[in-house]
């Protein structure tokens, strides 16, 4: 594939950008470096590969869910200086 202003053109049009001639001069070789990486990869041989979708193992890290005993109320409520009918009182928020 040839890189060249055209190219760069079409590709700023897609990505709603508006270059300079400055930085489309700038781009042509990058553009040409990235094909050329690319193309490294296309040479490697990956037949006999599976897929890797997920680049490492995925597991269920939530921990199980084990019922024990909470605290009572009266606990809960004891250090607050706001509370009402055994709720923690709040700011009025209007």
């Amino acid at each position: 594939m040839e890189i060249n202003k055209e190219l760069i053109l079409k590709v700023a049009k897609n990505a709603r950008l508006n270059l300079s001639e400055q930085e489309i001069q700038e781009f042509i070789p990058q553009f040409k470096e990235v094909l050329n990486a690319f193309s490294q990869l296309d040479k490697l041989k990956t037949e006999n590969i599976k897929p890797s979708f997920q680049p490492g193992e995925i597991r269920n890290n939530v921990r199980e869910d084990i019922i024990r005993e909470s605290l009572s109320e009266e606990e809960i409520l004891k250090n607050s200086k706001h509370k009402k009918d055994n709720y923690f009182l709040g700011p009025k928020a209007l």
